[in-house]
């Protein structure tokens, strides 16, 4: 599936920087909610934007990397937590509902056969991937499948009114799949990528760095090649997020990105269409080793930075709020004008 993600037309930006600058309030005095509301009126090419039916879409899979012990928890573990999703019990459900977001489950490629749900989308590629220390995680016709079904998922909640899209995964293991990712993409050392993932001890986390180094060794990749390194290393859901990115910012959605595995995901799409980057609102620094040299490779600014390493889609969720503050204040507060405020007069 080709993508074309265009960047905004800047044309309308010093009409959205006259109306902020001519609010009640000083000059740059909301900091970075005013570049947020700046850039909503980009992607929506209008100095009114609105966010409509804000959804979080949490892509769910499992990883054959896990058989070699890289996490403290079983694979099972994936395969319960979205059935935690599906009652209710996570945080992501908690936060969701408690910022009136809707929430998709999407079953990528867990190790489980779920019974249907009506929350749950079933788009499963397989029962998980290969064990990518031997063997590419994913075959070149998989993670095609894969990317394809998260670009008809986000059409699907566009269909639907959705112009907002927060993403979220679940996968034991999947932070291995993002440590390389990052490693191949960002041409860094693995040892400054990978973390502790779910909690593992100073022993877990030399192991961890011993299998990926040799992951690695064994495939010999390089960044200019991001499909091959995606199915090599990547999981299904976090090739089925880079599709639904993709087709979320080719339809000028604004994208809410989460963590880690999140903004992994994001690496590789960005490698292939670089004006993806205009639409992302990078939601929060992971306290996971190597997300912050993520965020600086790709020159982010999060708007949050609490410690949070979850996933699930937690930090889009809980920066939404702000998000919608940026979009309203640039609607609804008064400028000097209509308020009949005298302006600063030197």
């Amino acid at each position: 599936m080709k993508f074309n993600v265009t960047a905004p037309n800047f044309a309308l930006q010093s009409l959205l920087t006259h109306k902020i600058d001519h609010k009640t309030k000083p000059l740059g005095a909301l900091g970075l909610l005013e570049q947020l509301a700046t850039q909503l009126g980009l992607i929506q090419q209008t100095t009114t934007p609105a966010l409509n039916l804000p959804t979080v879409l949490v892509f769910a899979g499992d990883h054959g990397i896990a058989n070699a012990q890289v996490s403290p928890y079983p694979q099972a573990v994936t395969a319960q937590m979205v059935l935690n999703f599906l009652h209710g019990g996570a945080a992501i459900n908690v936060f969701a509902k408690q910022n009136n977001m809707q929430l998709r489950v999407i079953d990528s490629g867990v190790n489980y056969q779920f019974l249907p749900h009506a929350d749950l989308i079933d788009a499963k590629i397989g029962m998980g991937t290969h064990n990518f220390l031997y063997e590419a995680a994913m075959s070149p016709v998989e993670c095609g499948d894969a990317i394809i079904h998260g670009a008809q998922i986000v059409n699907d909640e566009i269909a639907k009114g959705c112009n907002v899209f927060g993403f979220g995964e679940m996968g034991i293991a999947n932070t291995s799949s993002a440590s390389c990712l990052m490693s191949v993409l960002c041409n860094l050392p693995i040892k400054v990528c990978v973390g502790r993932g779910t909690g593992l001890d100073d022993e877990g986390l030399a192991h961890k760095q011993k299998v990926l180094s040799e992951a690695l060794a064994h495939h010999q990749l390089k960044s200019d090649h991001a499909l091959q390194v995606l199915a090599t290393f990547g999981g299904f859901e976090i090739a089925m997020m880079m599709g639904a990115m993709l087709q979320a910012a080719e339809k000028r959605c604004v994208l809410l990105i989460d963590g880690f595995i999140t903004t992994a995901a994001l690496l590789v799409a960005a490698k292939l269409q670089p004006n993806i980057l205009h639409y992302c609102v990078f939601t929060h620094c992971s306290d996971e080793t190597g997300h912050q040299k993520m965020l600086a490779y790709l020159n982010a600014k999060p708007l949050l930075n609490i410690g949070l390493r979850l996933g699930e889609g937690t930090g889009a969720a809980l920066a939404y709020p702000l998000v919608l503050a940026a979009a309203n204040f640039l609607n609804e507060m008064a400028s000097f004008e209509s308020a009949h405020v005298s302006q600063k007069t030197s």
